[in-house]
């Protein structure tokens, strides 16, 4: 006890300097840190919109059985959720249920006919599945409903991932396909397996 009173006192003659050069650096840490928590716990704009984020997380991290489990919450809650079934649909296709996830972007392009990236995503999952005039009509599709998708992702979204080398695009990917498909068909190279496993999924963040 002795001994910590001795040290109070010591700590009590000398005065903390405080840099106050540092202070706009703190404000803008904190600001960030406040826009990052709100962002991420706002209030919910629609029914399933708190899912919907979440899942998005999940997805992007790989952690599809828990992004399943979102998405499907999400569709619970508001069964005409666009992001929640487009989401799902990308979850099924990154888990290599086809079937499904080509149902859950059939119901997502039915309801929402101007939703480019259900387009996209739908395009890549033809492709997947050896569908390339498919896949070329929703590329196509996916372009004319929204040019800017045709940016694929930019350098902090490969930064955060750790991926130096940009991902080929959707009208990359058309146009090699429409270049492919204009040849005799015993000529054709429609599968470069260590090209189209870089071919990333698309969706809105939120």
């Amino acid at each position: 006890m002795y001994s910590f009173l001795i040290q109070s006192d010591n700590l009590r003659g000398n005065k903390i300097k405080f840099d106050k050069k540092a202070i706009p650096y703190i404000a803008v840490f904190l600001a960030l840190l406040g826009l990052v928590i709100y962002w991420r716990t706002e209030v919910e704009k629609i029914p399933g919109d708190i899912n919907v984020r979440s899942g998005n997380y999940r997805l992007e991290d790989g952690l599809y059985e828990e992004a399943d489990k979102e998405f499907s919450e999400a569709l619970q809650k508001n069964p005409e959720h666009a992001m929640a079934r487009l989401g799902l649909a990308i979850t099924y296709m990154q888990m290599g249920k086809d079937i499904e996830a080509l149902q859950e972007f059939n119901l997502v392009i039915e309801n929402n006919p101007e939703l480019a990236y259900a387009f996209a995503n739908r395009g890549i999952l033809y492709d997947r599945l050896g569908e390339h005039e498919k896949a070329l009509a929703d590329y196509k599709k996916s372009l004319e409903l929204d040019p800017d998708i045709l940016e694929g992702p930019g350098y902090l979204w490969r930064f955060m991932r750790n991926i130096d080398e940009k991902p080929p695009t959707i009208l990359s990917r058309a146009e090699y396909l429409e270049a492919e498909l204009a040849k005799p068909e015993e000529e054709r190279l429609l599968n470069v397996p260590e090209v189209d496993e870089k071919q990333r999924m698309y969706k809105i963040d939120d």
